[in-house]
């Protein structure tokens, strides 16, 4: 588990390699990750926006940008959490992942938050010690 808090947010990342949706032999790597966001400030906030840099194991970098998360912008309460799972591919057996999300308090002012850097490791990445 990968977990920071920017700005009294906090979120927590899982990330699980699905062994079932990937093909090593089409070079089709496939994560999932689970995220939980959860408001430790004294006010209302919602998540509008995402950004994301997808880094293949090759330096590759891939960058995601939209409005909320899978569909959704949630509203999060003092003390609420709100979790989400979504997927990512790469053609390589491992990578990384690291963004932010541009949230907006009560008073509309907005403010981003970290997400942390994740690892996207698989069984099908070989590293060699020498």
């Amino acid at each position: 588990m990968y977990s920071e808090i920017t700005n009294s947010i906090k979120i927590s990342v899982n990330p699980v390699f699905l062994e079932e949706q990937s093909d090593p032999d089409d070079f089709h790597y496939v994560w999932a990750y689970h995220v939980c966001i959860e408001n430790q400030r004294t006010d209302t906030v919602q998540l509008m926006t995402r950004r994301w840099h997808i880094t293949d194991s090759q330096g590759r970098i891939n960058e995601v940008r939209g409005e909320g998360v899978v569909g959704e912008k949630p509203i999060l309460k003092p003390g609420e959490t709100y979790e989400y799972t979504s997927g990512a591919p790469l053609s390589t057996p491992s990578g990384f992942m690291v963004g932010s999300y541009q949230m907006i308090d009560n008073d509309g002012v907005s403010f981003d938050v970290s997400v942390p850097a994740f690892s996207l490791d698989s069984p099908h990445d070989v590293t060699l010690v020498s």
